[in-house]
């Protein structure tokens, strides 16, 4: 009955709630009548279960403990790596994009120089020096040789054509960067591990032309251009995965080929073929293909024109690599290594630097040292008389001079007309740009200048056979007192001949003729001959008080030799562009107005001939051929002269220290004249003999003890006698003291 109640008021509820929500309870189905049995367990919310799942898992074990209070931090850390990385990978997409769209097309890039050339030719047309930057022509990566392509690659980037390059080496540059904190403290100092392709994005400057704004010198740029900085190497890295974005491998190598310095000025490897080889880079052997290849490493170290030991040492290391990188087989590097690359008959030649810098000089700067054009210059150099010049300098400084000495030398070789044939500035025979002691050097002439003075008093109708008397005498010299030189041997020969005054080269008798004939025409004699100098205006211009250089005094005698006239020594035949058949300029030397007549000229040569034979220029004599010279030697023996010629030919030789140090028992009779000596000995040899253009005179008189008669074909009778020459000589007393002499 409570039962029934309860059931009752359960229904009575659930319907009001029926009405209330709006809905009705339809009846019950008919079902089975429920069986009694226990109520089922409650179990436990699931929402706990969820709560506990959310918590991390305890760590376990001594490390997840540690690492515990820090779980947080590294998964911060890896936040900020993942996204940084994306934004980094952005930005240098962006960067990449933007130096691919700026690149131009191969073509532009391959000649990469600020300046052009200058390519010297000797007298029969040969190359024997180069100057500027030297560009052969562009080559690219399947037209050059087999061996040099792949000479490169072993060398620089042997995975250069990996699929998985994609401008830099991380391999590399992370070893080289660990030998560099190694070696140096500083991972960027150093190698640097660049694959070619960014060596490629330096030699371009990243885009960079050069700019006299931004720039002082292309040294200057090209210094900026190879710095190393953290921020460098970025950009580096950068244009260099552009340039693999924008060109193929085979055009990127080829860039390189063409802008890489290899040394002796070439610019790229065709330049340096012609340049060290005589050949194209197409050509070339793998010997020849190493050692280039092994250039790129240090250009003027390792450059064959300076060290060819060190060059071929360096391009076995390359064998060795083109092996290994499986180019080349045991055996091909077995033959290569016995068989290393030697050096053109041109390349190795290395003659005519000093005479190459002199022509330069000569020529307008924007065609030579300034150049943007490919020049080429056409000189009057002979090689095989440059190289007599230089083989005679080596020979007596090897066998003559002692070892250790700092003394130097120079040697000038030209024509009658003043074609320079041969020039040596100094010992060192390899450099280019060096001071030129033939032509810079300034120094005091001595006795070499005496010709000016005998060769005035000729052209004044004086003869070769005049008596001067070697005697003490002084000379007035307002402001400076009184002026008495004196003789090298320190002695007195008396009354002789002008001839015998020269034979001796005697101090006295020059300065007296020198003023008996007027000091103001001698000067103007040897101004017009070509001495530019600032002559001295006292007695002692007759002694050679005066500077001059080496080529001023060596054409100066190519005066007298071609019979009165002067020359202006040239070097410079023609100058033309490149591909340019009509010269741009032509040669601004050679012989000009007569500054003596030929007779005196004639009698000049004489006199001089007559030193040679058997005066002070002994040493200078060549068997079967005839010999003018003079020697010259200053005070204390800081300057030693002997200038002579042949009937072709002649040539000037100084010797002394660059500072004014006196030298130890040499005069001019001595080492220069044996330099000069052992010079035209071997520029003579196999030439047909020519005689010299003298006049031996027609009066002859008294030979004095120590005098020397005409060895010419007239003979040497004696013409005067004893009361006649006393008479001569009487006359010549009362002439000099007439004219204050």
């Amino acid at each position: 009955m409570a039962q029934s109640d309860a059931e009752n008021g359960a229904s009575t509820i659930r319907a009001k709630v029926g009405r209330m929500t709006g809905t009705r309870r339809s009846k019950p189905p008919l079902v089975a009548e429920k069986r009694s049995r226990p109520a089922p367990k409650r179990r436990k919310p699931a929402a706990t279960s969820r709560r506990t799942s959310s918590r991390p898992a305890k760590p376990r074990g001594v490390i997840g403990t540690l690492l515990w209070p820090f779980k947080w931090l590294l998964i911060l850390i890896w936040r900020l790596f993942w996204r940084g990385t994306v934004v980094v990978g952005a930005i240098v997409g962006v960067a990449v994009f933007y130096y691919a769209s700026t690149l131009p097309p191969i073509e532009d890039l391959v000649d990469g120089r600020t300046r052009g050339s200058v390519t010297l030719l000797d007298a029969r047309g040969e190359t024997f020096a180069w100057r500027g930057d030297q560009f052969g022509g562009m080559v690219t990566a399947d037209t050059v040789s087999p061996h040099l392509r792949n000479a490169i690659i072993a060398t620089e980037d042997k995975r250069f054509y990996n699929w998985y390059h994609i401008g830099i080496d991380f391999y590399a540059t992370a070893a080289a960067m660990v030998r560099n904190q190694r070696l140096y403290g500083n991972p960027l100092r150093g190698a640097g591990g660049s694959s070619i392709t960014q060596q490629t994005a330096k030699l371009l400057c990243y885009g960079r032309p050069f700019d006299l704004n931004a720039w002082e010198s292309e040294t200057e740029y090209e210094q900026d251009c190879r710095s190393t900085t953290l921020w460098r190497k970025i950009v580096e890295a950068t244009y260099a995965m552009a340039m693999e974005t924008r060109y193929t491998k085979d055009e990127i190598l080829t860039i390189y080929m063409n802008r890489a310095y290899l040394g002796a000025g070439s610019r790229g490897f065709e330049a340096a073929a012609q340049r060290y080889f005589g050949i194209s880079a197409a050509e070339v052997n793998a010997p020849q293909a190493a050692m280039m290849a092994g250039l790129l490493k240090a250009p003027s170290s390792f450059s064959p024109t300076r060290n060819l030991q060190t060059a071929q040492d360096r391009g076995a290391t390359v064998l060795r690599l083109m092996r290994e990188a499986g180019y080349l087989t045991a055996e091909e590097e077995a033959t290569a290594q016995a068989n290393p690359a030697t050096l053109s008959a041109a390349a190795r030649q290395r003659a005519g630097g000093y005479f190459a810098d002199w022509v330069m000089d000569s020529g307008p700067n924007f065609f030579t040292e300034q150049t943007t054009e490919d020049v080429i210059i056409r000189t009057t150099l002979e090689p095989r008389i440059q190289n007599a010049a230089e083989e005679a300098l080596t020979w007596v400084f090897e066998n003559k001079v002692r070892e250790g000495s700092q003394a130097q030398a120079a040697i000038v070789v030209m024509s009658a007309d003043g074609a320079v044939r041969g020039m040596v500035g100094g010992r060192d025979l390899t450099v280019a740009g060096a001071f030129n002691r033939a032509t810079q050097a300034l120094r005091q002439t001595g006795s070499a200048f005496k010709p000016f003075v005998y060769g005035t008093a000729l052209e004044l109708g004086m003869s070769p056979l005049d008596v001067l008397v070697d005697e003490p005498r002084c000379w007035s010299v307002p402001g400076s007192g009184e002026y008495c030189p004196s003789n090298y041997t320190n002695d007195f020969a008396g009354p002789m001949t002008m001839v015998e005054a020269l034979q001796q080269s005697r101090n006295i008798p020059a300065v007296a003729l020198s003023e008996t004939v007027g000091r103001e025409n001698v000067r103007t004699v040897a101004e017009n001959f070509g001495i530019d100098s600032d002559l001295a205006n006292g007695p002692a211009l007759a002694l050679g008080t005066s500077e001059s250089t080496l080529l001023e005094m060596t054409g100066a005698y190519a005066g007298i030799l071609n019979g009165g006239s002067a020359v202006k020594p040239y070097g410079l035949v023609e100058l033309r562009l490149m591909g340019d058949d009509a010269p741009l300029l032509e040669a601004a030397g050679g012989i000009r107005e007569r500054v003596i007549q030929e007779d005196a000229a004639r009698q000049l040569t004489w006199m001089m001939y007559q030193v040679v034979e058997g005066g002070s220029g002994r040493r200078a004599a060549i068997d079967g051929w005839e010999i003018a010279g003079k020697t010259g030697t200053t005070n204390r023996a800081r300057d030693a002269w002997f200038i002579g010629f042949s009937g072709d030919y002649v040539a000037g030789v100084w010797m002394g220290y660059d500072d004014n140090t006196p030298l130890t028992g040499v005069t001019g009779s001595g080492l220069p004249a044996e330099i000069w000596h052992e010079t035209m000995r071997r520029v003579l040899d196999g030439l047909p003999v020519t005689p010299l253009p003298m006049t031996i005179p027609q009066t002859q008189v008294p030979q004095f003890e120590g005098t020397v008669t005409s060895t010419g074909q007239n003979g040497g009778g004696l013409g005067y006698s004893e009361e006649q020459a006393n008479d001569i000589i009487q006359d010549l007393l009362i002439d000099l003291i007439t004219n204050g002499g």
